[in-house]
Order: C-alpha cells, then structure tokens, then sequence
C-alpha cells in the first residue's frame, strides 16, 4: 500500500510494508519526499528510533529506476530529445 500528497513544495509518497505472508517481518514504512531539487527517501530505524535519510539528486534518481529493470553490467543514460 502507498499514499501520495502533495504539499507546498514536495509531493510526499509513504510506502506501507504489509508483507504477502502474516509470519514476514515487516519494514517501517518508507518516506519519498519529492523537490524541486532532490529526492530524499527516510525510514525509521526501529533498533535505534531514529530516522535514517538518503538523498539523491533526481538524475541519481532516473538512474536508479533504469538500474532496477538492467541486467548486470556498467551504464551511461542517454538524453533523449523531446520533440514538438
């Protein structure tokens, strides 16, 4: 399950962990905060009660989405032209 909001300068998507099997150990939820200028993406670590945040620039980002769905190996990104 996810939620999306947006707020005065971030679109905020919370990312629920529900598990598929009742006997998985379920992660904190994970926080998307979404910038003009970076992505930050926050968890709560329940052994220290604290929150652990990364943040990417927004091509690290595009890279990483592209990363996801690659087989094994070392990539460059292309800019693709926008036409019209």
């Amino acid at each position: 399950m996810f939620t999306i909001e947006h707020e005065f300068d971030a679109t905020v998507i919370t990312l629920v962990d529900e598990g598929d099997d009742p006997q998985d150990y379920l992660q904190e939820d994970v926080t998307i905060h979404s910038f003009e200028d970076c992505v930050t993406l926050e968890q709560l670590d329940d052994q220290t009660e604290t929150v652990q945040r990364i943040t990417f620039s927004h091509a690290q980002l595009r890279e990483l989405a592209a990363a996801l769905n690659l087989p094994e190996g070392v990539y460059r990104l292309r800019a693709v032209e926008k036409k019209g």
